[in-house]
């Protein structure tokens, strides 16, 4: 029974065996076609030959080196199409893969067997990955069934006969043997245990890694061969005590030696820094002992540290792009380069500009009139050159050759840099005892025009500037010169636009009695608008007050504002009411529009600078006009879109009086309205802009309360008021520009005025005149009397010859003497020339020559001609001692 099981268990070991073996041969050659399609398709070279021009000529002989040399029958490279590059039958290149790619397109090892060009096959196909990881190629090996197959059967006879002799033997070892086998093996066959060695030395001596087994006596068991390079261990390392190895680092024996658990501790040996992984082998089981995985971080370090540097500078670059350039002011723009840059780049940083680029000029001449304009440090008590100092380089100095290369200079070493010393030699020695030791200059230079040097300069690290710190400074001053140049060409333009605007405003206030006048213009920080104000003396002592805005910055929005207080000029001369004024002005206006949207009749383009300035378009000017009369105390207001006055009474009671508004100048087609105010002696008015009370933080109805409480508060001059208004509304940097005219009231009593109702007959002019040279005498201008008869004569004559009852007469006594006649008629008589046999016409001429000024303005009841006569002693047209120009009485001959 024992030997019919026996012969059982042989004749099945021996069935087993064989099928074992065909299974084995299958597998094998599996696993042979995978490894040498991974190793074929892994090998340098592969992929570059995959993208030459004639795949074929390189990989061909190599495939048929390499297949024979493996043992395959056949190694095919093809593209992603499966095109073959090369096959055993040459025949065949060019033709389509047999097989299935499509797994391993998608970067996956495809086995199988199929009915190819050789017959049937066991073939692998594995990827060829580019670069980036993409599959570029693809490599498939392989063997032919019937070799397989073959092989198998040749092992059949060996098979057998090993059998036959060993059947006595397993009767009665058998069980022995297969009991012990299995403990050994763990259950795994010989190919399996064959492979696994094989694998296992491999790895161990090609990874690159090294290995190293430590047994428990602290003796050493096993090192692969990139462990020996490592360690510099000898070749009879094997075996020997770790701590006893001659040339192993003490550091590194002591940890292999120690037993203990390790993860990425870094030891430094020799020139190298290692990475050891040690974890105990009893931990399943096993024998005592340490295992510990070592790896060269040399390198990795090298470029880790290569990398954070690039990652610094490439957050610096963008925090200079982001923090650099956010004013367009020049010293602001410097002051941020260095702020940027110090403690990240350098320790110390300073700018210097040529002194012209600080007024928004082109820079001239050389690096002798740079000023210092920005100076940034870890600490304040360095002794570099103050902010604000004027500095002359000499020519051997790295600024001064920056300044006129245009190339940045680099001086790694300042104690040795006597050209630099030569600046300054007490301060260079000063500079160096410090600790600055090394030093990059370079030149701000924006489209080709250098306008300063950028000073960066190293203390706190030992190690000098370098070639790579030099481009860094280059590419951070590159971005700060183009800001700087942009902020340059600002202030220029921004200067041009400031000194148009403020030769187009009121440099100084006319004399008049009538109103106690204090004014404040503010530019705005972007750039110059559009608002005006404007005082303008009117004839019989009254006052024209003016406040406009045009919306917009710029020089345009000057220019207009310019246009417009001219023409309110030239309109208040005819003396008209507020509302025909402005309904005059909201004409002018519209056709200006007009006229400027039509094109240059030379084909010239819109400038640049009409571009920037919003176009040149006017509609959107507003403006508030008031008359004010002394005498009756009356004031006439009519506004076109602009905010209300501020009417401040003696009181202290602040109101804003309910004036149509009327659409800004340039709409036309709806007409203004003139109110009439009664204000009381002492009585506060206030003209503004938008600019005041408007804000962008604040609701406008806030920005009025402000301005009503800042009225409100005590003020002994219009001068003060200004000040307590700007305190309490304009914030530090405002957004638009701002204009305030402040006026407090006066009266022109009774005691300076004389006026009577005339006759409409020539006798009344005897008497009238007689009143009249009466009061002159009263009020002491009795040097006037001759010169004022001959005008009120005239005068009144005219009046009753040519005009219209009731005629009145009536004398201002103020800066000067106004006369004024008026009658019904709306007939304005016009200055001639009479010629030498007219017997009349030279009245209205010697009106003219007497008076300072002249002329009618007309009312609803008809019209009033005046005439203005200055004071004794003010360079008027009369002479002082009452007697006529030569040329007066000498008129009769023109």
């Amino acid at each position: 029974m024992q030997v019919t099981l026996v012969v059982l268990l042989v004749l099945g070991a021996v069935l087993a065996l064989v099928l074992q073996s065909r299974s084995d041969s299958d597998r094998e050659a599996r696993n042979r076609s995978v490894a040498v399609a991974e190793s074929f398709a892994h090998a340098p070279g592969i992929r570059e030959a995959l993208q030459d021009d004639d795949p074929s000529a390189i990989l061909q002989p190599l495939t048929e080196s390499a297949r024979q040399a493996a043992g395959v029958d056949f190694i095919v490279v093809m593209n992603t199409r499966g095109i073959r590059y090369t096959h055993p039958q040459p025949e065949r290149i060019g033709g389509r893969f047999v097989g299935t790619i499509e797994p391993s397109l998608r970067g996956q090892v495809h086995v199988e067997s199929v009915d190819g060009p050789l017959g049937e096959e066991v073939q692998a196909i594995v990827p060829v990955r580019g670069d980036k990881g993409a599959v570029v190629g693809l490599v498939s090996a392989g063997l032919e069934v019937r070799n397989v197959t073959g092989v198998v059967n040749r092992q059949l006879p060996v098979i057998l006969g090993t059998a036959a002799a060993g059947m006595a033997i397993a009767t009665a070892g058998s069980a022995l043997v297969a009991r012990r086998l299995r403990r050994q093996t763990h259950g795994l066959g010989t190919a399996e245990m064959t492979r696994m060695y094989e694998h296992h030395d491999a790895v161990l001596h090609a990874v690159r890694e090294g290995v190293v087994i430590v047994g428990g006596d602290g003796r050493l068991l096993l090192a692969n061969d990139e462990a020996e390079r490592l360690l510099g261990l000898p070749a009879d390392a094997e075996g020997r005590a770790i701590r006893e190895l001659p040339g192993l680092d003490p550091g590194m024996a002591e940890l292999l030696g120690s037993g203990r658990v390790a993860t990425d501790e870094v030891v430094p040996a020799a020139d190298r820094l290692l990475a050891v992984n040690q974890r105990h082998t009893d931990r399943h089981g096993g024998p005592a002992g340490t295992v510990a995985t070592i790896r060269d971080t040399t390198e990795l370090n090298a470029l880790t540290g290569r990398a954070e540097g690039a990652r610094r500078r490439l957050n610096l670059l963008y925090d200079a792009g982001v923090g650099i350039g956010t004013t367009l002011d020049v010293v602001r723009t410097a002051e941020e380069l260095a702020d940027v840059t110090v403690g990240r780049f350098a320790d110390f940083v300073t700018v210097d500009l040529a002194d012209p680029v600080l007024r928004g000029e082109e820079p001239t001449g050389t690096a002798a009139d740079m000023r210092r304009t920005a100076v940034a440090g870890v600490r304040d008590d360095h002794p570099l050159y103050p902010r604000g100092k004027m500095i002359g380089f000499v020519p051997s100095t790295p600024q001064a050759r920056g300044f006129g290369t245009g190339r940045a200079e680099l001086v790694p070493y300042l104690s040795e840099a006597l050209g630099w010393h030569a600046q300054d030699p007490e301060r260079a020695g000063q500079i160096v005892d410090f600790g600055i030791h090394s030093l990059i200059a370079c030149p701000l230079k924006a489209r080709g025009v250098v306008l300063g040097v950028a000073n960066f300069w190293r203390m706190e690290r030992p190690e000098p500037f370098e070639a790579e710190d030099l481009v860094l400074a280059e590419e951070l001053v590159a971005r700060a010169a183009v800001s700087i140049d942009n902020a340059r060409r600002y202030t220029r333009e921004h200067a041009m636009a400031v000194t148009l605007q403020r030769s187009l405003l009121p440099r100084a206030l006319p004399e008049q009695s009538a109103l106690e006048v204090a004014h404040r213009y503010l530019p705005a920080q972007s750039g110059v608008g559009g608002d005006w104000f404007d005082v303008i003396p009117l004839p019989g002592s009254r006052v024209a007050l003016v406040v406009g805005d045009v919306v917009g910055h710029g020089l345009h929005a000057a220019a207009t504002m310019g246009r417009l207080r001219t023409a309110v000029h030239n309109f208040s001369t005819l003396d008209l009411p507020p509302d025909e004024l402005l309904g005059r002005l909201d004409d002018l206006v519209g056709r200006i529009d007009q006229d400027e949207e039509q094109p240059y009749q030379d084909g010239a383009e819109t400038t640049g600078l009409d571009a920037a300035d919003g176009g040149t378009g006017m509609v959107g000017a507003t403006c508030l006009y008031a008359v004010y009369d002394p005498v009756s105390r009356r004031c006439q207001l009519a506004r076109a879109g602009h905010p209300l006055p501020a009417l401040v009474h003696p009181d202290g009671q602040v109101e804003f009086p309910d004036l149509p508004a009327g659409p800004p100048l340039g709409l036309g087609g709806i007409p203004f309205e003139t109110t009439e105010l009664e204000l009381a002696e002492g009585s506060r008015i206030a003209f503004y802009t938008d600019g005041l009370v408007e804000d962008r933080t604040r609701d406008i109805d806030v920005g009025l309360d402000l301005l009503a409480k800042a009225l409100g508060r005590p003020a002994a001059t219009p001068e003060e008021t200004c000040r307590i208004v700007l305190d309490a509304l304009l914030p530090a940097h405002p957004k638009d520009d701002v204009a305030l005219l402040v006026a407090r009231t006066r009266v022109l009593g009774p005691d300076r005025v004389a006026d009577w109702d005339v006759p409409a007959e020539p006798e009344a002019v005897g008497r009238i005149r007689a009143a009249a040279m009466a009061r002159l005498a009263e009020w002491g201008l009795d040097d006037l009397g001759f010169a004022a008869e001959l005008v009120l004569s005239e005068l009144l004559t005219n009046a009753i010859r040519y005009g219209a009852a009731p005629i009145r007469v009536r004398l201002l006594h103020d800066r000067g003497l106004t006369v004024e006649v008026a009658d019904r008629s709306s007939t304005s008589p016009h200055l001639r020339y009479a010629a030498s046999t007219d017997e009349g016409g030279r009245g209205l001429f010697l009106v003219a020559q007497l008076a300072d000024r002249w002329g009618t303005r007309y009312t609803p009841q008809g019209k009033v001609i005046w005439a203005e006569l200055a004071a004794p002693g003010t360079g008027g047209s009369a002479d002082p001692a009452g007697t006529l120009p030569f040329d007066i009485m000498n008129a009769g001959m023109i």
